[in-house]
């Protein structure tokens, strides 16, 4: 492993958000295209890139121990991918089945994922309101940066920072308030 990637591993270890911003900012577009080599999926691609950074976080305190980071990212990502894929297959399969028998399916709110996205909910309206329209045009509408761009009249690379800067902030809030991630991680392992 590079010096570099160690210190930088060292540093996220500590807490260091800066230094987990250059490692982002360093994988996160590899990561991405190799995940899209494994979905075939642009916009899954970056939930799960999303995903994979967010847990590297959360196992920061681990990270000292990886001598690579590179093969360590992509087997992280890979899984994560293939987990998620998994899980759509499942509730996909789940879904037809509730369209046979409706009393099957269980009520809303008795969901631990609706815990998660009312966090995940909170933490959109804390961002400022141009941050909230971008973010929610990109990954509620599923438009792309040019749309995003056109819509707002904004240039694409302001739409790319502005989400860049929105899904850090959400990041960061998700993070703080982890036990409702935990809670949800917990429920998707098991069930």
């Amino acid at each position: 492993m590079y010096n570099e990637d160690k210190k930088l591993l060292t540093e996220i270890a500590a807490g260091r958000e800066q230094a987990f911003r250059h490692l982002f900012n360093k994988y996160h577009q590899r990561v991405g295209s190799y995940i899209v080599q494994i979905t075939g999926s642009r916009e899954l691609a970056e939930e799960v890139v999303q995903d994979v950074f967010l847990k590297l976080w959360m196992n920061r305190s681990t990270l000292e121990t990886v001598n690579n980071i590179d093969a360590y990212l992509f087997v992280l990502a890979k899984n994560h991918a293939l987990n998620y894929l998994r899980k759509l297959a499942r509730e996909l399969k789940q879904q037809e089945k509730w369209k046979k028998d409706p009393s099957a399916a269980p009520a809303a709110d008795d969901l631990p994922e609706n815990a998660y996205y009312r966090q995940l909910d909170e933490a959109i309206d804390q961002l400022p309101p141009q941050q909230k329209k971008v973010y929610l045009l990109s990954r509620h509408q599923r438009l792309k940066y040019a749309e995003i761009a056109q819509e707002l009249n904004l240039s694409r690379e302001t739409v790319k920072s502005y989400l860049r800067i929105a899904t850090a902030s959400i990041t960061a809030y998700m993070t703080q308030n982890s036990d409702v991630i935990v809670l949800f991680l917990v429920f998707l392992i098991f069930f």
